[in-house]
């Protein structure tokens, strides 16, 4: 666990944009933290990740993206997620039409940045429910740092998770297993 999550700083930027301006803000910052970057390389070809030129040359480092596309008044579903599953998620829910679920990106882990994710999960309504989705076995990954910091930040609303089973491996070993889990995942996130 990130017990010195003060000392350091932990992100997943989701767009090329967010990772510059997290480089830049890490620059010109007064501190003198480490930076820890989890970003997976496939993120690279895909095109969904994708930011445009003004994205570069306007704006800062947002620690938590909230989700604009819907309309926050008729969301029940606020699935938080970070990195690469951002994107396996957006394009579910323009395939199924919906439009009560929101994505809300967490950017950083740590420091856990409350106070923005508390502003965003204010535009929804107070009972949409709480889903952490990740694609990592659920003792892996941000999941074990999001559900011992976050709840006690979340007004007595309750958080609940989305994940692969816990496992000793990172990896299943094989695509087509990895593709179908996958897809198990966002399919368990719109359910």
């Amino acid at each position: 666990q990130m017990c010195a999550q003060d000392n350091m700083t932990v992100a997943m930027p989701s767009t090329p944009a967010s990772y510059f301006h997290l480089l830049r803000w890490q620059a010109i910052a007064p501190h003198h933290k480490p930076l820890i970057v989890f970003t997976p390389k496939s993120m690279l070809r895909l095109k969904a990740a994708a930011s445009a030129r003004e994205d570069f040359t306007s704006g800062t480092f947002r620690p938590v993206i909230t989700d604009d596309a819907v309309v926050a008044g008729e969301v029940r579903r606020v699935l938080l997620c970070t990195g690469k599953v951002t994107y396996d998620l957006l394009a579910e829910r323009e395939r199924s039409g919906r439009t009560d679920v929101a994505v809300v990106r967490l950017e950083r882990l740590a420091p856990l940045p409350v106070a923005e994710l508390t502003a965003a999960l204010a535009a929804f309504p107070r009972d949409a429910e709480l889903v952490f989705v990740q694609e990592e076995p659920s003792n892996q990954g941000a999941w074990p740092f999001v559900a011992l910091n976050l709840p006690d930040h979340l007004d007595g609303r309750s958080l609940r998770r989305i994940s692969r089973p816990a496992a000793a491996t990172t990896a299943v070993g094989t695509h087509k297993v990895h593709e179908r889990e996958q897809a198990q995942i966002v399919a368990a996130a719109f359910a």
